[in-house]
């Protein structure tokens, strides 16, 4: 009877030891230290994610890596941010190293996700070189990402200088039909491009940049968006320089009330600048910048090399105000930025900064 007695313990003690092997334990270790729950630990279990779009081929990861420590740095709100990332064979891995350790630096406020090109078939050569190396693929994010209905796509040379939770208010002022957002390409008509030398139809007086653009997956499958980008494409593709933007621009001449403007301090570029200034910003400044045509790596306009310098030196996680904004006020202070015709917008480049980081630390 004893020995059965003893039999029957050993069963019990096993199968408890079983259960706290096998079980997942409902609680994790913060980065501070401090025992958590695991639905207090990932948030995003209860929140939508803001989706980030960027397509990234060629020697532009490192470009990449800067535009996402951005966006990561000035969510302060802190909103659940998703990365998906379109690359070529390759690269995927430099990704993936470099955003896994930021996301045990930054934990339960973003995640990402890698994917392979994909092109129309049997046209996929001619889709993959038009204008930048893969730029196109962001016509066909409403069939390659069938689950997400709302998402930001962001070219490469962007850097974030306000949340994106600040951008991404626009969507709640779209109308019923409206379902992308950008801004102009040029405010003034003696130097906009598509006024002046385009060859095929463009939307409005002066046409619009899409490095920095909303998208309404949901809307645009609802009005066979691809189709028409295929359209477009087959009737216009030997009149077109600027490529997809091109594409863009064609579509919403002819569809003008599926989009929604957005100011040009959402995409501040050095073609606002380098002449006069031609961006009439609002009182908030300049919220997202974008050194195209190579501004962030070049001496012709110091003031966009000396923000990408900053925000490429910082290392995420360390002290945002003495080892980014310091910096940052330093750089904009030097001659040879200041005497620069983009110069001349320095304080409006640090104005969102100087609330969300400088504030914050000043009341630490």
């Amino acid at each position: 009877m004893q020995h059965l007695h003893m039999c029957l313990l050993c069963l019990i003690a096993l199968a408890i030891l079983s259960y706290f092997v096998h079980q997942k334990p409902s609680w994790v270790t913060d980065y501070k230290g401090k025992v958590v729950s695991t639905n207090e630990a990932q948030p995003w279990r209860s929140r939508s994610p803001l989706y980030i779009v960027v397509v990234c081929c060629g020697q532009r990861v490192q470009e990449t890596l800067v535009m996402i420590k951005s966006a990561i740095l000035f969510n302060y709100d802190e909103e659940y941010l998703k990365f998906v990332i379109f690359t070529e064979d390759g690269k995927g891995e430099e990704f993936k190293e470099k955003l896994t350790d930021w996301r045990d630096i930054k934990p339960f406020t973003f995640d990402f996700e890698i994917l392979p090109l994909k092109f129309p078939s049997g046209n996929e050569v001619e889709w993959k070189n038009l204008f930048k190396p893969c730029a196109a693929q962001r016509l066909f994010l409403p069939s390659l990402l069938t689950n997400v209905d709302s998402l930001l796509y962001v070219d490469t040379d962007i850097l974030f200088l306000s949340p994106i939770s600040d951008i991404w208010r626009f969507f709640k002022k779209f109308n019923e039909t409206q379902m992308s957002a950008l801004t102009p390409e040029h405010e003034n008509e003696n130097i906009g491009w598509y006024n002046r030398f385009a060859r095929h139809p463009f939307y409005g007086r002066l046409g619009v940049n899409s490095g920095v653009m909303l998208m309404n997956l949901t809307r645009m499958r609802e009005m066979k968006w691809e189709q028409h980008i295929l359209s477009i494409h087959k009737e216009y593709k030997l009149r077109i320089i600027w490529g997809d933007q091109d594409i863009i621009n064609i579509l919403f001449y002819y569809h003008p009330d599926k989009l929604y403007i957005m100011p040009c301090e959402y995409n501040y570029r050095p073609d606002h600048c380098m002449y006069m200034s031609i961006c009439n910003m609002t009182h908030a400044g300049v919220k997202v910048i974008h050194g195209n045509r190579g501004y962030f790596h070049s001496d012709r306009q110091p003031l966009f090399k000396s923000i990408y310098e900053a925000m490429e030196n910082y290392q995420l996680g360390s002290n945002a105000n003495t080892d980014f904004l310091v910096p940052l006020h330093a750089a904009l202070s030097i001659p040879s930025v200041n005497d620069s015709s983009c110069g001349k917008i320095s304080n409006d480049v640090l104005k969102v900064a100087n609330t969300v980081i400088g504030n914050r630390y000043r009341d630490v």
